[in-house]
């Protein structure tokens, strides 16, 4: 087994410096499409594993995701906006912060950010900031999430709002709620959205440094 202080490649040890996730890509042998959808689909991937066993080829299955977008909005008050959308897989009526899929090719991130919080909330803001880039399910699927955090926000009348809301999304009910309240929502095991968990937490860890180490809103992914 190997070290877990030590780099496997160099052996040199690790420290908190090292702690940055970085690409690499092992070598596929084989792959196939096995579903296709309207999100996402099902590739499985022949891996050769580099270390330990030789030269062992491992079957692997990835979900191919377009990826999406997450809105933390923060108003004066230090409140989150969160509203309630019916969850189908899960089976629960989930309290979440407004959240778009990529499927506009080229379409920027923070444009993209900027129609589901109009469209979902009916909220413009007046300043963007990256808040955190994640991969909510890195075992299973290549889905990238970036969390923006937008302040300043003004409520724009639902007249002014050219989207018919369909679906899980007929009867959505929106909701500020303290951001220190939120987080002990979040300890308390009361919201359970990804994105929301995660923007939350951010959001408040970024007010505890002043908001002074937050990314531009056109940040490279990496």
């Amino acid at each position: 087994m190997s070290d877990p202080g030590r780099d496997p490649d160099g052996g040199r040890p690790l420290g908190p410096g090292d702690v940055r996730d970085r690409p690499e890509r092992w070598e596929v042998v084989a792959g196939s499409t096995v579903f296709e959808g309207h999100v996402f689909n099902v590739r499985r991937d022949r891996v050769r594993m580099p270390r330990g066993a030789g030269t062992e080829v491992v079957g692997r299955d990835v979900i191919e995701h377009l990826g999406s977008v997450g809105v933390l909005a923060l108003d004066g008050d230090d409140r989150v906006l969160l509203l309630r959308q019916y969850r189908h897989p899960v089976g629960r009526l989930l309290w979440e912060a407004p959240a778009g899929l990529r499927d506009v090719a080229g379409e920027p991130l923070q444009r993209l950010a900027e129609r589901e919080l109009l469209e979902e909330a009916g909220y413009r803001a007046g300043r963007w900031d990256t808040l955190a880039d994640v991969f909510p399910s890195s075992g299973m699927s290549d889905e990238r999430v970036r969390i923006f955090l937008a302040r300043d926000l003004t409520e724009v009348p639902a007249a002014e709002i050219d989207f018919e809301r369909v679906h899980e999304e007929a009867d959505m009910p929106v909701v500020w709620v303290p951001l220190d309240e939120a987080v002990g929502k979040v300890l308390a095991g009361e919201i359970h959205n990804m994105i929301a968990v995660t923007g939350i937490l951010a959001a408040h860890a970024a007010r505890a440094r002043g908001f002074r180490d937050l990314r531009p809103v056109d940040a490279p992914e990496g």
